[in-house]
Formats: structure tokens, C-alpha cells, sequence
């Protein structure tokens, strides 16, 4: 019996084993185009005493500090799941505030008719709805794609852009300290 019960483990899919965060399950692994991505980490956002929404991080490999995590160029994947309403142009204003604590005056000013863009987009969306995934993807030679509820809102050119988006949660001044310290598995 002992064995039967093994080999049944062995071959459920590995999305079985889920990590459970604030009752939302976050795969182990997602697949971003042609890439297979591991989850580095994840934890919930919190603002005051309010569950906003937990955040995952999805690498190709794990890595264990931001600065090996902003360094790599290679696919990724942040994927926020909403816990709660939060209105688009007050969602915004976070990642407004979270880039430019995290990006000096000369690092921001590449970044910011793309960050201007960014915002738009969401703010076109209303507000942003308990449930709703929001998936912000890097791929190399193409950028940032920004997906809500499995569908694309938006594309941006650039590394840096993706890198600065990072440093919201992964920078020196991050939206939340244990946030960060979960996202990098700790």
C-alpha cells in the first residue's frame, strides 16, 4: 500500500504541490512563452492592517538576493493576486511611489514617458478587481508584457523598465520588508 500511495505522488503534476498564500494557491512552476519558470517566492501585501494582494515571484532559476534577481536579463514573471477592490489611479500611485523610492532622479527620467503609459493603461481599466491577476512579464528582445486576467493590456521595450518595476518590491527602499524577504524565498 505504502508503495502504491509513492507512485501516485510521483505522478501528480507538479502544479499539485502549490504553495498556499493568504488562501490563494501560487504554482510552483508557470510557463512564460517558451520558458518554464520556478517560483523564487511569494508573500501578501499588506497596507495598514488590509490584505491588497500576494505576490509571486517567477524566475528561471532560483536566486537568492535582489541584486541577483534585478541583475538577470532572463524571462520572469511577477503575478499579483488581488485580495481586495483596489481603484486603478490608487494602485498606480503605489508603483508611482514604489519606483521612485527605489530609483534615483537620473535612473527614473529614461523610464518615465514609458511609466506615464504604463499608468494610463491602467487607469483605463477602472479599478482593479478582488480575484483579478495581474501578471507583469519579462521577455528578453520583446520587454515588459502587462497582462490582467490572462489578457495582454500592454507591452514596453526595455530592461530597465522591468528592472525599475523590480525595485518596487526587491530595491533598497521596498514597498514591504517581509514582502521582499519572501519573494526572495526567505
Amino acid at each position: 500500500m505504502k508503495n502504491l500511495i509513492a507512485i501516485i505522488m510521483l505522478c501528480l503534476p507538479m502544479q499539485a504541490f502549490a504553495l498556499k498564500v493568504s488562501g490563494v494557491e501560487v504554482p510552483e512552476k508557470v510557463r512564460v512563452e517558451s520558458s518554464d519558470l520556478v517560483l523564487n517566492g511569494a508573500g501578501t501585501r499588506t497596507k495598514l492592517v488590509f490584505k491588497v494582494y500576494v505576490a509571486a515571484l517567477y524566475l528561471g532559476e532560483k536566486k537568492g538576493t535582489a541584486e541577483d534577481v534585478l541583475a538577470d536579463g532572463k524571462p520572469k514573471r511577477v503575478e499579483l493576486h488581488m485580495l481586495r477592490h483596489v481603484d486603478a489611479g490608487e494602485f498606480m500611485e503605489a508603483f508611482r511611489k514604489g519606483i521612485t523610492a527605489n530609483l534615483t532622479a537620473e535612473e527614473f527620467v529614461p523610464l518615465s514617458i514609458r511609466f506615464l503609459q504604463f499608468t494610463k493603461v491602467f487607469t483605463s481599466v477602472g479599478k482593479v478587481e478582488e480575484g483579478s491577476v495581474i501578471t507583469l512579464d519579462y521577455l528578453p528582445g520583446v520587454g515588459t508584457v502587462v497582462g490582467v486576467d490572462g489578457k495582454e493590456r500592454w507591452r514596453v521595450e526595455g530592461f530597465d523598465f522591468y528592472r525599475g518595476l523590480l525595485k518596487i518590491w526587491l530595491g533598497s527602499k521596498p514597498v514591504q520588508d517581509d514582502l521582499k524577504k519572501s519573494l526572495l524565498g526567505g
